[in-house]
Formats: C-alpha cells, sequence, structure tokens
C-alpha cells in the first residue's frame, strides 16, 4: 500500500508543504544586451575574416564616449573597422570570433595594410598632387 501520510497543518490550517521548485527549463537563459552585441560583432568579424583570406588581425582602441573601434586586418591586407560600445563588447566580440588582438595598430600591423585608389586620393592626394578637398562654399 502506498504511502499517504499529509503534511501537518499550521496554526492557520494551512499546509505546511512548502510547493516544488519548478524544474529546471531546457532553455538557456537569455544573454544579455552586451552578449548579444557581442555576438553580433563576432558575426561580422567572423564574416570580414573569411572574406578576406581566411584570418584577421585587430587592434581595439577608444575613440570616443561609448564608442570602441575595432581595427581589422585581413590575411590578405584589406582593412575594415567596427565600432563597438566598450571595450568589455569589443574584447569579448574579438574573443567570441577568435581574433588575434594587437597592442597598437603600428609596426608589423600596420604593414601589412593594403590601400586602393580611395585611401590614397583622400589621406595622402594632397600632399601627392591628387585631388585636393573641395572648397568651402561661400556665405
Amino acid at each position: 500500500m502506498a504511502d499517504t501520510t499529509q503534511p501537518e497543518p499550521t496554526e492557520s490550517g494551512e499546509s505546511a508543504a512548502q510547493p516544488s521548485a519548478p524544474e529546471a527549463s531546457s532553455k538557456p537563459p537569455k544573454p544579455s544586451k552586451d552578449e548579444k552585441r557581442a555576438e553580433r560583432l563576432a558575426r561580422q568579424i567572423t564574416a570580414f575574416a573569411t572574406g578576406h583570406g581566411g584570418g584577421a588581425e585587430g587592434q581595439i582602441a577608444h575613440i570616443g564616449r561609448g564608442s570602441v573601434r575595432i581595427a581589422l586586418v585581413g590575411a590578405d591586407g584589406e582593412w575594415g573597422v567596427l565600432v563597438a560600445p566598450s571595450q568589455e563588447s569589443a574584447r569579448r566580440a574579438a574573443e567570441i570570433a577568435g581574433l588575434t588582438l594587437q597592442d597598437a595598430f603600428d609596426g608589423e600591423l600596420a604593414a601589412r595594410v593594403r590601400t586602393g585608389p580611395y585611401e590614397w586620393a583622400r589621406m595622402a592626394g594632397i600632399q601627392l598632387g591628387g585631388p585636393g578637398n573641395p572648397p568651402a562654399p561661400a556665405s
């Protein structure tokens, strides 16, 4: 015969039995907003690396209030920039994507960057006889 003991009633007449804890849900906990941002950045880093020779290196630098730059250099020398809301998000994204981070954007990392005609025209073109900036509008 099955044990049919009832919980002892308390002074108020209610059962003293505690409701059982809900079973652990099979869903993992929802990621935080920062974790979602880091995962999105990691997908972008991975896509960049895949599209530019299968690998990339990067460097993280603070660029202003609430903004951190992730400079990327692909294995083929192409470069790009992503912006993260915080150092933590940027570092977490790099970790998720398996991005090798450098301390500074100089030396070997900068030497591997391949620039194109646009960069030459905009950044160095003025000094090398390229097109200058358009004149300011007359007021």
